[in-house]
């Protein structure tokens, strides 16, 4: 055997001999940025014996399978080259003509070379900001406001500024007072059953936020993955209708909520210059969305009735808002509040003072219910009281019986 003085010169050292270096450093855009507390709450309720309000999941047994199986097989029949083979970047021309139609028919007016199609709208978000923010970029959102959109812009490494609501949604006349100001880049806004609280921002204040755009010179996000979710009530016309916000407004609108999640299809429909931005920006991210994902959705719009099929989902669901509704009084403590939202998946609920949701869920947990609570959906000061409720994957009965579970987490 050799001794170490008289080993080789090219000797490969042991695994235990050599050095061992630090583990290489993330990029610092990820120091501020922390995981989803939703998604962190999905995991702690995955056993099949919780009832879980959590998740804004749509209802699975409400899946067109067989329609979207049908989609699926015919494009893989009639054209399965064209199918399995790369695309452009900006998106399926079918699939862009079928949602510009259906936009055109939401009284938006829309072509198809206004689209581009995205792996979900939280690409599309996430496409916009990488155009938009630079680090320290000042980005307005509503208070509380969804947390993917707070994920994507810390990433970016901007200044997130919150603006505060009341049960209606965003206050203009907050906007108008922060705008004036922060040079904002953007404000971020779900104007239609927002995520979490569900609330509808009245026609006027959507006016309000196109001037406060087009007065202090930044651009609106809306996002409207629910807004064909109604259950009650009229439309209300989109913030990118407005003619004073045509030329700063993007609007994000997604399938996950009305045909399939795991298709992962969104678009975004932009002013041209931004537009091109996106397309860039997505070619660097993936080339372009699956091109057998878009065909067999653009064969789907074709060959299937997706408003019927919508249909069939609103009302299921709001027969599951009405039976949560109806159980919350005899579940929530005396002297709770919650809104009633006219459509889309969530509940907001404040708890009365001194109560936590953050603390109180652990106990739920153990009485095999789940909610979200409401503190991480805010950018401003947070409500330690309020928590959301999802409606929509659960039926009547379990709704009640998930409601008599979390009465239970009060009981001192």
């Amino acid at each position: 055997m050799l001794s170490a003085a008289s080993a080789p010169a090219n000797a490969t050292p042991s695994p235990s001999s050599t050095p061992t270096a630090p583990a290489p450093a993330t990029a610092s855009r990820l120091a501020n940025v922390g995981s989803s507390p939703v998604r962190e709450i999905l995991a702690l309720t995955a056993r099949p014996e919780v009832i879980s309000f959590a998740g804004g999941l749509p209802a699975p047994e409400l899946f067109d399978i067989a329609g979207i199986r049908a989609a699926y097989d015919r494009v893989l029949t009639e054209n399965p080259q064209a199918a399995l083979q790369y695309s452009t970047t900006e998106g399926d021309p079918e699939l862009r003509a079928a949602i510009a139609a259906r936009l055109t028919a939401r009284e938006l007016p829309t072509d198809a070379d206004d689209l581009l199609v995205t792996t979900g709208s939280q690409q599309a978000l996430t496409l916009l900001t990488t155009a938009l923010v630079e680090p320290g970029s000042v980005v307005l959102v509503e208070d509380p406001c969804y947390l993917a959109a707070l994920q994507t812009f810390g990433f970016a490494g901007a200044r997130v500024v919150p603006v505060p609501t009341d049960d209606q949604g965003i206050l203009p006349e907050a906007l108008e007072e922060i705008a004036a100001r922060e040079k904002a880049t953007l404000l971020y806004i779900v104007p239609t059953f927002q995520n979490p609280t569900g609330r509808t921002l009245p026609a006027e204040r959507r006016h309000a936020v196109a001037e406060a755009a087009a007065r202090h010179g930044f651009w609106i996000v809306e996002d409207d993955p629910y807004g064909e979710l109604r259950y009650d009530g009229e439309r209300v016309p989109a913030i990118a209708a407005d003619p004073v916000a045509a030329d700063r407004t993007v609007l994000l609108g997604s399938f996950s909520k009305v045909m399939a999640p795991g298709l992962r299809l969104g678009y975004l429909r932009a002013p041209a210059g931004l537009r091109r931005a996106c397309v860039i920006a997505k070619q660097a991210a993936d080339l372009h969305t699956s091109t057998i994902d878009q065909a067999a959705a653009a064969r789907y719009l074709r060959d299937s009735d997706l408003d019927a099929h919508v249909a069939v989902m609103r009302a299921a669901y709001q027969e599951r808002r009405d039976a949560m509704l109806e159980g919350l009084p005899a579940a929530l403590p005396e002297g709770s509040r919650w809104n009633r939202p006219e459509g889309g998946m969530f509940i907001w609920v404040t708890l009365p003072a001194g109560h936590d949701a953050t603390a109180l869920l652990r106990t739920a947990v153990g009485h095999e219910v789940a909610y979200v609570p409401g503190a991480p959906f805010f950018c401003g000061e947070p409500d330690p009281a309020a928590m959301r409720l999802s409606f929509t994957t659960h039926s009547a009965d379990e709704i009640g019986e998930g409601l008599r579970r979390l009465a239970k987490s009060f009981v001192r």
